[in-house]
């Protein structure tokens, strides 16, 4: 697992690639296997333009280190650990690093939340108060005080389903990164991002967002928002089981993801990214704990809120395992793991009209439309998300790709347009072109 072979050195940077086993490896129970380019449609040539972009921001400690993943038709075609894991050392970022993946988790338990689907537990289009009390007889925001954040409301036209949960189209907001309306309305009830946060109980938190205002109507707008998290909270009263133990025995599991959890064992904790951000002068630093949140926050181990949109850390390999699954038509390693049915629904468009950016979104994904293939070369019905601290992935079915490019700096303004260039990269790599959907 920790052999590496030293190809560059450049001045603040390290540049590695994998020697002879992969970071994906056997004894994590993976089963995918490193193929040439050449043999699934793709130029090796091309490829290794990837390791001058890796390199080039790297070494300028745009990002101190850089993991990036790209598989076609299951088969490896690229996988390198490029910089740095600590800019005193320079020991270098390893393949197999744990990092923090924020809102990745979001299509994780979405996924859970299908799995009950699927078991006939609930109908998309139902009121989540029927299962969550909290949420019935709603309001809507209508006027806001910013100098004691004080509001006024009317009432909600219609109640929030979990398909407005799933959609991101509930009216709900964001704590922190959201609109100033709902960060402030959202800190006075002590209702975090569950990023940072290890301690307390997610239905408590939630129980408390029932009560407050939503954004918007229901179903009338894509916000962006805690939505995910009440479906983890769903999830533990439908299942009857903490999250981290039902995402452990229904997906964790069976999808061999063996370094994935809300926090960490002790034993893998040393595997854990450091975590940059920036300084006023825009410089790469170590992050630092700031407004009681601690950047080692996957390392406590008694952590009990477990952030259904949030709250995870996992290896690039772990997460490809469960994209490849979905692009596999919900099978992995002869394993159902969920129908080809509930696949569609979750990676088709589900908000009709209404738009997310250029895209849309179905269950839990960003669905690319050709508006938003045409800006990078990512293919019509690829869909698509990433976390807050650097991590970002896609799956494309007509072109049977699964991509990853994760980081640990977050914010980002000097770094952020890694993940574009590398999707760029990834297709003009392609030298045979599918055109359709794989079968």
């Amino acid at each position: 697992m920790r052999k590496f072979l030293l190809s560059l050195l450049l001045t603040g940077s390290v540049f590695f690639t994998y020697a002879q086993k992969p970071a994906l490896s056997q004894k994590q129970g993976n089963i995918f296997k490193n193929a040439s380019a050449e043999s699934v449609g793709m130029s090796s040539e091309r490829l290794q333009r990837l390791d001058k972009l890796l390199q080039e921001y790297t070494s300028k400690n745009l990002v101190p280190g850089a993991i990036a993943l790209i598989m076609r038709d299951g088969k490896v075609v690229y996988q390198k650990a490029v910089g740095v894991n600590d800019l005193d050392t320079k020991a270098p970022l390893a393949p197999d690093a744990i990092m923090r993946i924020a809102s990745q988790t979001k299509a994780l338990t979405s996924l859970g939340v299908m799995l009950l689907f699927e078991e006939g537990k609930f109908l998309l289009d139902e009121p989540v108060s029927k299962y969550i009390p909290a949420f019935k007889n709603q309001k809507v925001l209508e006027t806001f005080n910013d100098k004691d954040s004080s509001y006024t409301t009317v009432p909600a036209k219609r109640e929030v389903t979990i398909r407005h949960l799933l959609t991101h189209t509930s009216g709900i907001g964001y704590a922190g990164i959201g609109s100033k309306e709902a960060t402030a309305i959202y800190a006075k009830a002590k209702v975090t991002s569950g990023i940072g946060t290890p301690h307390g109980k997610i239905g408590d938190a939630m129980n408390r967002l029932g009560s407050l205002p939503l954004m918007h109507q229901p179903g009338e707008k894509f916000t962006y928002s805690l939505s995910t998290d009440v479906l983890g909270y769903f999830i533990e009263v439908i299942s009857g089981m903490p999250l981290d133990k039902f995402m452990r025995s229904r997906i964790f599991e069976p999808l061999d993801m063996t370094d994935t959890y809300f926090y960490l064992p002790a034993n893998k904790q040393n595997r854990l990214a450091n975590l940059f951000t920036e300084d006023a002068q825009k410089n790469t630093v170590k992050a630092v704990a700031r407004n009681g949140q601690s950047p080692d926050y996957p390392k406590v181990q008694d952590g009990t809120y477990f952030s259904g949109g949030a709250g995870l850390s996992s290896t690039i390999g772990d997460y490809a395992k469960f994209l490849q699954m979905m692009l596999n038509h919900g099978s992995y390693n002869g394993k159902q793991i969920i129908s080809p049915a509930t696949v569609r629904l979750m990676t088709t468009n589900q908000i009709g009209e209404v738009n997310q950016g250029d895209n849309k979104f179905g269950l839990g994904f960003g669905i690319i439309t050709a508006k938003g293939a045409a800006k990078l070369g990512v293919s019509e019905g690829s869909y698509e998300w990433g976390g807050y601290f650097g991590t970002t992935y896609w799956v494309d079915p007509k072109e049977g790709i699964v991509a990853l490019i994760y980081t640990q700096k977050a914010p980002n303004s000097t770094g952020g347009s890694l993940s574009d260039k590398f999707k760029a990269m990834v297709y003009q790599s392609i030298t045979s072109s599918r055109g359709k959907e794989l079968d």
